[in-house]
């Protein structure tokens, strides 16, 4: 049986796309994370789970969870060797999830956010549907084989791949504007940014034998209304 987790972390979150994943009957467990909590507080959502150091939420809300709620805290010591997302991803790892979504992973500190992509690393090799999402982007890990992107699935019109640490050898993009054919995907250039599928093709086909690689799909801010 699938079940789906969200992680609500304490970056930068989309009200509209935030709260339209987690009032999604598929979202069955809530995640807070640090500075997250307050995001739920305000929208009046119920977490199934706390986690975090509760170094940046205001006092008053992180006293309501503990006092005033039955739900289950995870508190940490600031000084620890691993992120609040992080826990939280292995806390979802032992809830038994099936999909994982990361909200609040982006946005602000980029070393905050590069230690989240890394992090998919985790429910990656357990074989868990995970990805971080914001308004603009939807990132997660791929592996070798074929991975086959569907034009009308496309979460934007754009698609970047990059290499998580290791050489990439016969690297394939087909139907994308820009193909690639038995190509070796670096770490240290940025041929792979930016891609996308081609006019008259439906679906872009990415295929590698070994590896793991970092896949991005991205659009552009939206406009102002």
């Amino acid at each position: 049986m699938s079940k789906r987790i969200v992680i609500v972390s304490g970056g930068q979150l989309d009200e509209e796309l935030t709260l339209s994943i987690l009032k999604d009957e598929k979202s069955q467990c809530i995640i807070g994370v640090d500075k997250g909590v307050e995001f739920l507080y305000a929208h009046q959502i119920m977490p199934s789970y706390i986690v975090g150091d509760f170094d940046s939420v205001k006092e008053e809300i992180a006293d309501y969870y503990r006092n005033e709620t039955n739900v289950p805290i995870r508190e940490f010591n600031p000084v620890k060797d691993a992120s609040d997302t992080e826990i939280a991803v292995r806390l979802s790892l032992t809830l038994g999830c099936s999909e994982l979504i990361i909200l609040g992973a982006t946005g602000g500190r980029i070393d905050h956010l590069w230690a989240n992509v890394q992090t998919l690393t985790i429910p990656y090799k357990a074989g868990v549907d995970a990805r971080i999402m914001d308004s603009q982007n939807m990132i997660c890990l791929i592996g070798g084989g074929d991975t086959h992107i569907r034009k009308d699935e496309l979460y934007g019109p754009y698609f970047s791949v990059f290499p998580l640490g290791e050489e990439i050898f016969g690297f394939n993009i087909e139907g994308a504007r820009y193909p690639l054919r038995n190509h070796t995907l670096t770490p240290y250039d940025s041929l792979c940014v930016s891609n996308q599928i081609a006019e008259d093709e439906e679906e872009v086909v990415i295929s590698f034998p070994s590896g793991t690689v970092i896949l991005m799909e991205t659009r552009d801010k939206r406009e102002q209304k």
